[in-house]
C-alpha cells in the first residue's frame, strides 16, 4: 500500500541523523515493546508480514508522528484487537478485563529466547518455476498501486535496473500478509542507477539496491 512508511524520494523531512554508538533502545519500555512484539509473534497468532502490514496501515498522522517502537506497538495493539485477543478499552486500562482468549501457541518462554532469536525464521522455499531473470539481465519494475501489502517502494516502481544477485524463492509477503499462504515465489537484488530512480540531476554515482520478487518484474 502507498501508506506513510513509503518514504523514499519524499521531500520536507529533513536529513537522517544517524546517532553514534546508538544504543538498541533509548528506553526501558522501547525494550519491552520489543520483547512483547516477539513473544506475541512466536504464538503464531500471525506472521511476520502481518505485522510488518499492521504497522504500515496505521493512520498517517499517527505513524509520523509516532518513534520507531511507538509504531512497533501501535501496529501490535492493533493485531490484538483484530485477532480479538484483546479489546481497546483492555488497551487502554492496560489490563485484562476479561478471560483470556486462546492462542494457536504457547508462550515463549524465557530460557528458549536466546535459542529461538538465533535460529530465526528462514523464508526460502522450494520453487515450484524456475527462475525467469539471470543475473545481468536488465528488466523493469511494475507500475502498480496495491492497496494491502507490497516490498515495491513508490520511488522504484516503473524503473529499469539490473538483477545482481538471485536469491532462490521465498515467501511471497504480499499474499503472506492477507493470509493467503505462503505462495513462495522467485526474489532477486535489483540495482539501479541514482539518475533512473530520481531524474536526470540525481547524482550518477548512487546506486539502490532492491530485492524484488518476481511478479514485480518485466523484462526491459
Amino acid at each position: 500500500m502507498n501508506g506513510p512508511q513509503d518514504l523514499g524520494g519524499m521531500h520536507g523531512f529533513g536529513p537522517v541523523v544517524r546517532e553514534e554508538n546508538e544504543p538498541p533502545f533509548h528506553a526501558p519500555w522501547e525494550r519491552r515493546a520489543f520483547a512483547l512484539t516477539l513473544a506475541m509473534g512466536a504464538t503464531g497468532a500471525w506472521n511476520l508480514d502481518m505485522t510488518r502490514h499492521a504497522r504500515e496501515s496505521l493512520p498517517p498522522a499517527t505513524y509520523l508522528a509516532a518513534s520507531y517502537f511507538e509504531i512497533w506497538t501501535r501496529g501490535l495493539e492493533r493485531l490484538l484487537v483484530d485477532r480479538g485477543l484483546a479489546t481497546a478499552d483492555e488497551i487502554a486500562a492496560g489490563r485484562a478485563l476479561a478471560p483470556p482468549a486462546p492462542l494457536p501457541r504457547g508462550p515463549l518462554a524465557a530460557e528458549k529466547v536466546a535459542a529461538s532469536l538465533a535460529r530465526g525464521a528462514p523464508t526460502d522455499r522450494a520453487a515450484a518455476e524456475e527462475p525467469r531473470f539471470a543475473i545481468g539481465d536488465r528488466v523493469r519494475t511494475k507500475v502498480m498501486n496495491p492497496t494491502g501489502h507490497t516490498r515495491l517502494p513508490r520511488y522504484a516502481r516503473g524503473k529499469v535496473g539490473t538483477v545482481a544477485l538471485h536469491h532462490g524463492a521465498h515467501v511471497f509477503p504480499d499474499a503472506h500478509a492477507h493470509g493467503a499462504g505462503e505462495a513462495p515465489r522467485h526474489l532477486y537484488t535489483i540495482v539501479f542507477e541514482g539518475p533512473e530512480l530520481w531524474g536526470a540531476e540525481a547524482d550518477p554515482t548512487i546506486r539502490v539496491s532492491i530485492d524484488a520478487w518476481d511478479s514485480y518484474l518485466d523484462p526491459a
